[in-house]
């Protein structure tokens, strides 16, 4: 085992980033730290699949422990990074101090409500196990509250569920919920027909998934409307409350009555990296992402990386990487072989992404995906998708099980997680 003694990597935060950057180090002669709040690690694509009852959270994450007990020159630490002293090299936890040699902060990021930060209590976004399951209890109470509700228009405000944000994350859950609602839940109520659920897809911009072809976002919007789900692009959120969000498209508002909103419109950087900013004198551009360079490190403390949704790589005027798993795995392998390159007395050249493609699954066999110059979309896009996602999870043993939950699902449409649990958090007129 190598010892204490040797150069001090300290990784913040077990996602894709840190921990391939973790994985990336196992032969390493140095002694690796990985730092995080939370015991496991997450594959959060599949996020949403949680929030509408397809999967359960076991199946998406996995213990960090168990991916790095092979590791001997690794030891895992549940703490919360709070705040760096830049030149004594050492990392605040919230209930110690950690020092390091080399420090690789890949903390991820949060939901960003543009400036409203009130809206979260009404809006859950979709970034940690928690939300996953607060959007699921919200999602599935409103059914069973629509069940007993006497008042017409308080029901049909009930199976109104509007997502807001049309990228991958937005896309994938409207599609869900419409599968949902016309697919799952039918004949299991008998007071309401879920099938009569409005789903409202709203998207500030001028198309669903921005960052694909065009063609894709038309096929898309094609796929979402066959679906039943109501997409206004060009439209954007002014107000949201426990009872409606108001909408404005051009001159014109409208109040929509309902009491689910979900949030994917758009993400912040961790608190972490505001605290790493100020103690390196480190720019943060409007996201809250820290600007690094295109070695994906604080220039003015060369031994401080920032990898992931936290990163903003190449100066503040150069465009930002996707908040990608693929970008933060590619930046955690790239940042370990640096750190063994410096300690070798080498040099690498800059930090490169490679794009493999983008996917984004709307419904059974609707989907679509790019991958340089192929445009893939239906049902051969969507076993693309199934392969590529099952594939990712870092586990065998979540793969079978992911494998026979989508199987099982295919043959009956049931979703077996729909389970409410957990107390409501939502705020009351009491």
């Amino acid at each position: 085992m190598t010892g204490l003694h040797a150069h001090q990597v300290v990784i913040v935060g077990g996602g894709f980033g840190g921990l391939q950057a973790a994985l990336a180090l196992r032969h390493a002669e140095v002694s690796v730290t990985l730092v995080d709040q939370r015991n496991f690690h997450l594959f959060q694509p599949l996020l949403y699949q949680v929030a509408t009852g397809a999967l359960s959270p076991a199946n998406i994450a996995s213990p960090l422990r168990s991916l790095v007990k092979r590791q001997a020159n690794t030891r895992v630490l549940l703490g919360k990074a709070v705040g760096l002293d830049a030149p004594r090299k050492i990392l605040r936890l919230a209930d110690g101090e950690l020092p390091y040699d080399t420090l690789i902060v890949a903390a991820g990021a949060r939901h960003h409500y543009f400036g409203h930060p009130e809206w979260e209590a009404h809006a859950p976004g979709l970034k940690t196990i928690e939300d996953a399951t607060s959007m699921r209890r919200r999602i599935f109470a409103a059914f069973e509250a629509a069940e007993r509700e006497e008042d017409d228009a308080k029901r049909a405000a009930l199976l109104t569920f509007v997502v807001v944000g049309a990228g991958p994350t937005g896309v994938e859950l409207a599609g869900a919920l419409a599968e949902n609602a016309r697919h799952t839940l039918p004949r299991e109520f008998r007071r309401i027909d879920t099938a009569t659920a409005r789903i409202l897809l709203v998207e500030a911009g001028p198309r669903v998934l921005a960052g694909f072809a065009e063609e894709h976002s038309v096929n898309a919007a094609a796929a979402l409307a066959g679906l039943g789900v109501t997409v206004r692009i060009s439209t954007a959120v002014v107000k949201i409350d426990d009872h409606s969000v108001v909408l404005r498209h051009g001159t014109e508002e409208e109040l929509i009555a309902t009491g689910t909103v979900l949030w994917g419109a758009g993400v912040q950087g961790a608190p972490i990296g505001k605290a790493v900013a100020e103690a390196t004198a480190a720019a943060l551009d409007r996201a809250g992402r820290i600007v690094v360079g295109v070695d994906c490190a604080i220039p003015t403390h060369p031994e401080i990386f920032v990898i992931g949704d936290l990163a903003h790589v190449g100066g503040i005027d150069a465009p930002p990487l996707p908040g990608v798993a693929p970008v933060a795995m590619q930046q955690g392998t790239y940042v370990a072989k640096l750190t063994l390159a410096r300690l070798a007395q080498r040099t690498l050249p800059p930090f490169r992404y490679r794009d493999p493609g983008s996917m984004a699954t709307i419904g059974r066999r609707l989907a679509v995906a790019q991958v340089g110059r192929w445009k893939l979309s239906g049902t051969l896009a969507w076993l693309a998708w199934l392969f590529v996602h099952l594939m990712a999870l870092v586990r065998f043993e979540n793969r079978l099980l992911v494998l026979m939950q989508w199987g099982w699902h295919y043959l009956t449409w049931n979703r077996n997680a729909r389970l409410i649990t957990g107390r409501d958090e939502k705020p009351t007129d009491s």
